[in-house]
């Protein structure tokens, strides 16, 4: 799959919110576009190649892949529908020309979709609109589509953007259509006869070919990378202005006017979801290149320089700043090393900047302690993540509570604020309405939708959603939808209310003990089991009051006058709640850090030793709520 006439190609980006179907879509395309062999099985999903995306059903990292189509070669990224991961949105921007925006069929253009959508209208992209899942009983195809428009305009679409086509699909079932009076057929029929070739055709109408000069000097804007065990660091982008064949003499122009030399070793191209070796790439066209080891997003790779000529950089690609950070902490827990690899701060700070190189997102600063480091993200899903990707290539850490980045203008203190859309049923109302002022939130809009439903719209700081997304599905009875996005900053709001209770923390080295237990379930909440492995400073539960309370959770019943037997001592035991690592991230306050290890994820004071920290909530955070 090589050309090097800018005329026979297309770049396009997929748009859409969570679980609008962008990833099954570009499946379809791939399928139908004859990228597999028909002797190949291909699982669903093939562009969520990440165990965590297909786990939670989202896309995190943005992914390329290419079909051909009569005589063009399509080139598709594959976007994240998530703001968390916005960085990865914005420097794939600059890669396309064009972007196919899928909208729920019922749902409508949601939070997600409205971001994403407002990066690519900046960068004047050409839209084409899919309305998906019609097959959907609760299908309101107009309506749908009215809201996109009304959404175009908010965003300040150009005339040209706002006329956009629209294709009707269902993209599992793998078939679109132009006209909306043939989707009842093709329901009737569920897509016999039906293929996704109108939205090929689409494409090559809406999309322009890339703006490329195949004559000129060899340049190339790196958008993302890749690594391979057998290459090293791949650069990854489109190839704006020239060609170049393997093993010529590059350069590399890096931040600060640093530059440096090397040779091209490989050079690849997608074809379907996989890379495959070329001898040559011309201008217009996504390729991968192999040979330095340093090369970071962002920078320009040229062809090397003639004696006396000055090679021309690109501009750098700018992300929104993170509004998140956490600290990443090397275990100092005594249960350091009995689960994974108990990592040294100086292999903790490689594995963090391999991942800020690889996330222009994503930011790393040092701390006053030599064992600690401050990462700087975009939200907490995003943090969380990378949290989880570590976790599995089995290093033992820990995390401390995720704090808002605050900044100071004119001795004024701001912090970042979001702006929270909700989808609800409108019997829990009230109790949500409750819930976000009491975190400092602003009512803005109070929108009554389809089937009893209702759509609210906050202004709240960030860091009064820390910990909120868990309660307000409890609030909702999980029917809920709930959706954020990054709104500016504004004047602190002053200390919010985070979690009244204390906790329960075990005063001993040692493993819980049923009866230890029992004994302790009228104090709180328990988070572990008969059996766990506990040690002095550990949280072993959450207490009813505000105060932290030292408990022995290891206390065994003595051997005389025994008057139960086994098993009912398990039958008394009321059950504990298994904290996910979300929800400890949630639940965690200043004084506590979250142990990460491959097979545990613990709860901790920072001061173990119970002589040497206060149980008195304003005075273990130094303030009172």
């Amino acid at each position: 799959m090589i050309t090097n006439k800018p005329e026979l190609i297309r770049n396009i980006a997929t748009i859409a919110h969570v679980d609008h179907g962008k990833t099954t879509l570009v499946d379809g395309l791939l399928r139908q576009a004859g990228a597999f062999a028909s002797h190949v099985q291909v699982a669903e999903r093939v562009m969520d190649s990440m165990d965590l995306e297909r786990e939670r059903g989202i896309t995190i990292q943005a992914k390329n892949a290419a079909v051909q189509y009569n005589d063009c070669k399509i080139n598709i990224v594959d976007t994240p529908g998530h703001a968390d991961f916005g960085g990865e949105v914005e420097r794939i921007m600059g890669m396309v020309d064009g972007a196919l925006l899928l909208v729920d069929a019922a749902e409508g253009p949601l939070p997600q979709t409205r971001f994403v959508l407002s990066k690519a209208l900046k960068q004047g992209l050409r839209i084409i609109l899919i309305i998906n899942k019609v097959d959907r009983p609760d299908a309101r195809v107009d309506e749908v589509i009215n809201s996109t428009f009304d959404l175009f305009m908010d965003l300040g679409a150009s005339e040209t953007q706002a006329d956009f086509p629209i294709v009707y699909a269902c993209a599992r079932q793998g078939w679109c259509t132009l006209k909306s009076e043939e989707v009842p057929a093709l329901l009737e029929s569920k897509g016999q006869g039906g293929s996704l070739k109108p939205l090929f055709d689409t494409i090559l109408t809406t999309v322009p070919a890339p703006p490329a000069d195949s004559a000129g000097t060899f340049q190339m804007l790196v958008s993302n990378l890749a690594y391979s065990d057998y290459l090293g660091r791949l650069a990854i982008g489109r190839v704006t202005r020239g060609t170049i064949k393997k093993n010529q003499r590059m350069m590399r122009l890096g931040e600060n006017g640093k530059t440096e030399s090397f040779n091209l070793s490989a050079l690849y191209v997608y074809s379907g979801p996989v890379q495959v070796e070329v001898p040559e790439v011309g201008a217009g066209d996504i390729a991968v290149f192999a040979g330095n080891e340093d090369v970071q997003i962002g920078d320009t790779l040229v062809q090397l320089p003639a004696q006396g000529e000055k090679p021309e950089p690109l501009p750098r690609i700018l992300v929104d700043p993170p509004t998140i950070s956490m600290v990443f902490s090397v275990n100092t827990s005594p249960l350091s090393g009995k689960e994974g690899e108990p990592i040294q701060s100086r292999k903790l700070k490689e594995r963090l900047e391999r991942e800020t190189r690889a996330n222009v997102a994503l930011r790393m600063e040092s701390t006053d302690s030599s064992e600690q480091y401050r990462v700087l993200g975009r939200g907490e899903l995003q943090l969380a993540i990378l949290i989880e990707q570590m976790r599995r290539e089995g290093y033992e850490f820990m995390v401390g509570k995720p704090m808002v980045v605050v900044k100071e203008e004119g001795g004024q203190k701001l912090e970042p604020f979001e702006r929270a859309i909700l989808d609800l049923p409108q019997a829990y109302v009230g109790a949500v309405t409750d819930l976000f002022q009491t975190r400092k939130g602003q009512l803005l809009e109070y929108r009554t939708e389809h089937e009893g439903r209702v759509k609210l719209e906050f202004v709240i700081p960030t860091r009064g959603l820390i910990g909120i997304r868990s309660r307000y599905l409890t609030e909702t009875r999980g029917e809920g939808m709930f959706n954020t996005q990054f709104e500016g900053y504004q004047p602190w709001k002053g200390v919010l209310l985070h979690r009244m209770c204390g906790a329960l923390i075990s005063d001993r080295l040692g493993d819980a003990v049923e009866y230890g237990l029992m004994g302790l379930e009228d104090r709180g909440v328990l988070f572990v089991k008969p059996g766990v492995p506990v040690y002095e400073g550990m949280v072993i539960g959450e207490h009813n009051r505000d105060n932290d309370l030292n408990v022995n959770p290891c206390r065994e019943k003595k051997l005389t006058n025994i008057r139960s037997a086994h098993a009912e001592v398990l039958v008394n035991l009321r059950g504990t709640r298994d904290m996910s690592l979300e929800q400890c991230l949630e639940w965690i306050d200043e004084d506590e850090w979250v142990e990460i290890t491959p097979k545990s994820v613990r709860i901790r004071k920072k001061v173990l030793e119970s002589n040497r920290r206060s149980v008195i909530r304003s005075e273990r955070l130094g303030y009172s709520d």
